[in-house]
């Protein structure tokens, strides 16, 4: 038996004063969420921006960081270099392996490895290109193989049949480590030799505890280490190689086509910072990285940064040569890993971009740094 329709029911089948009454309201609030919609749409945020008399391609850029530590990028953006473009932390990395593979699949805008490793990749035809330094061994930059103050270990061959604390595979680290088992004529017996990976934070308490005999230890690492006392370097890699930039940041080829007044910017900006802390005084450099963990609020530890010295970027803002990518073309040629002529060193990077490499730096044009908050 059908049921009997309400009063509003019948109303609105026959199309009375009631039905249009709510359509014309229906109609209203339809045109007032039209008009919210197009309001929010104008208030976007603008994917693109002119800046110094260029057009800016895109204002994010996305990046993978580091715990408790301030890269060359993360400091231009808080300087104001990189302005109107901002950084979007997508996640913490472990290596530089690792950062330049997210650059290939597209997960990020930019990474940086040790050059060795670039160099592989590249060699594999993965469209990276390195755009400028991001890190290298100085006087104040360099990493050690370190022991235990009563270890017997004096020297390469007491090596065989120990384990060596390193932060990755496949970079600045290994190759050290091979280089160095090398000069010191260790054939087939290096291969005793047992490489275990450790996140750098971990390093000097696995050599501590003799999970492992030998410890690669760096920059802020090694000098927390040193301050605590009871370690010693048997070889540190300035000593095997002196003064060079052993890192590069890299863009994918596919990005500078299509971002290129966007690339210029980000290279000009991260140069300019590495610029900055090569002429400014130590505490104010650290004064302004404590201020940047703070602000980025990750919970991260700050008590390594005392330790700080430097970039160790050789070239004046980030400036590449050929000899910051020679040595690690011969020694893969060496190791069977690269055939004679299979990479140029000069088609692995650019200084196309880098204004300190045409001899008008962005500071000597009267640009200053944004104030610390």
């Amino acid at each position: 038996m059908p049921t009997r329709a309400t009063r509003g029911e019948t109303a609105a089948l026959r199309g009375s004063p009631d039905a249009s009454t709510r359509g014309r309201g229906a109609l209203t609030l339809l045109s007032a969420l039209l008009a919210l919609i197009a309001g929010a749409c104008s208030k976007a945020e603008p994917t693109r921006a002119w800046h110094d008399g260029r057009e800016i391609e895109t204002l994010e850029l996305r990046y993978q960081g580091s715990p408790g530590s301030v890269s060359p990028p993360e400091l231009a953006e808080d300087l104001g270099y990189l302005a109107p473009i901002r950084l979007v932390h997508v996640g913490d990395v472990l290596g530089g392996p690792q950062s330049i593979q997210a650059v290939v699949t597209g997960d990020t805008d930019f990474g940086s490895a040790f050059n060795g490793a670039i160099i592989k990749l590249i060699a594999a035809k993965a469209p990276l290109r390195s755009v400028l330094g991001s890190y290298g061994v100085s006087e104040q930059f360099w990493s050690g193989f370190y022991v235990l103050d009563d270890s017997p270990i004096r020297g390469a061959r007491d090596l065989i049949g120990k384990k060596i604390s390193m932060n990755t595979l496949g970079a600045h680290s290994e190759f050290m480590t091979k280089e160095y088992l090398f000069r010191s004529g260790l054939g087939a017996e290096a291969r005793q030799v047992t490489l275990v990976v450790i996140p750098p934070v971990n390093g000097e308490q696995a050599l501590r505890q003799k999970q492992v005999e030998v410890a690669i230890l760096g920059n802020v690492y090694r000098d927390r280490a040193l301050e605590r006392g009871g370690v010693r370097a048997i070889a540190t890699d300035y000593e095997l190689f002196g003064a060079f930039t052993a890192g590069s940041y890299v863009m994918s080829t596919k990005f500078i086509e299509e971002h290129p007044n966007a690339t210029r910017q980000f290279v000009e900006a991260t140069a300019k910072a590495i610029a900055w802390t090569q002429t400014t005084p130590r505490e104010e450099v650290l004064t302004r990285f404590a201020s940047i963990l703070r602000k980025r609020n990750r919970n991260e530890d700050d008590s390594i940064l005392k330790y700080w010295r430097s970039y160790g970027v050789a070239g004046k803002g980030g400036v590449l040569d050929d000899r910051d990518f020679q040595i690690w073309i011969d020694w893969l040629i060496r190791d069977g890993e690269l055939r004679p002529g299979q990479v140029n060193a000069r088609d692995l990077y650019t200084n196309d971009l880098n204004p300190y490499a045409s001899g008008n730096p962005p500071h000597d044009r009267g640009q200053t740094p944004a104030a610390a908050p």
